[in-house]
């Protein structure tokens, strides 16, 4: 039996967030303390009690996920994983939860990158929606089709994929996917084309950062989102992460290889159920732990 530890990424995000970890747990409440001194604001006033507006900013919500999901993982008596991944920015929770990176530099790099990425959305308005009932390939095509910047960028479960791009690609691949036959193509509420070329400029500045970075093997393999397959070597971890803001999200793909790597449970840590769904649409096998 092995077990899979999964955690979310943008988008799961509630105001009240992390409030009863930093009232029950002393490791919980110093965590959340030291994250407010290492950010230089305090994020735990926007998380517990904030707007939220606030909370949608992506330089709120990236590292407000990071610390909710990072800090469940280390105040759980429990947390001994055999596999884990996460879904986007859920990827820098896994590695500092297994082991790889500390939890200071963790927090700077997804500090720098949700700055990064707020920066390039503003540079060139953009977005995402979500594609449901049509096979992936059949999305693919179209967003080929399509002369405006729009890709595949979240395989999310079977029937469930999310196009990034310019607002104009997305629409008009929303408009012909929907002729081909899409139960719905919903826009979705995001700050930009997250997973797409528009998001160079954000690689470009975040490729230094995470050089930079201490990154060591974790305790278990990572099944990265840019191939969907299990890594230790810190090498191709930070190769991995760097293409990641630009490549897509294979989801899917994860929990299918986890699967046939034998796991029998997932537990997701971090805000929302979100993962959880998607695993048993992959799955209706799938065990679901509550932790």
């Amino acid at each position: 039996m092995k077990k899979a530890y999964i955690f979310p990424g943008q988008g799961a995000q509630y105001v009240g967030m992390g409030k009863d970890l930093y009232g029950s747990s002393a490791q919980g409440k110093e965590l959340f303390e030291q994250a407010n001194a290492v950010l230089g604001f305090r994020i735990t006033d926007l998380m517990f009690e904030g707007a939220d507006e606030d909370l949608k900013q992506t330089k709120v919500t990236q590292p407000a996920i990071f610390l909710h999901s990072v800090i469940l993982a280390k105040t759980l008596n429990s947390f001994s994983p055999d596999m884990v991944a996460g879904h986007s920015l859920g990827e820098f929770s896994a590695l500092v939860a297994a082991g790889a990176m500390s939890f200071e530099d963790g927090l700077k790099l997804v500090s720098q990158r949700a700055q990064a990425m707020q920066k390039a959305c503003e540079k060139e308005p953009s977005t995402m929606a979500a594609i449901l009932g049509l096979a992936d390939e059949v999305v693919e095509k179209v967003c080929a089709e399509v002369s405006e910047v729009v890709v595949a960028a979240n395989y999310n479960c079977p029937g469930q994929l999310v196009i990034s791009g310019s607002i104009r690609g997305v629409e008009l691949a929303c408009e012909k996917l929907t002729a081909a036959g899409a139960k719905r193509a919903l826009k979705l509420n995001v700050g930009g084309a997250f997973h797409s070329p528009l998001m160079e400029p954000a690689k470009v500045e975040l490729e230094a950062a995470i050089a930079a970075t201490r990154i060591t093997a974790p305790c278990c393999p990572i099944y990265q989102n840019v191939d969907a397959r299990p890594q230790t070597d810190p090498e191709a971890i930070k190769q991995n992460l760097i293409a990641q803001l630009t490549a897509p999200v294979r989801w899917t793909q994860i929990v299918q290889n986890m699967l046939a790597d034998g796991a029998t449970n997932f537990a997701e840590l971090g805000p929302g159920t979100v993962l959880q769904g998607l695993v048993k649409k992959v799955s209706k096998e799938a065990t679901i732990d509550s932790e």
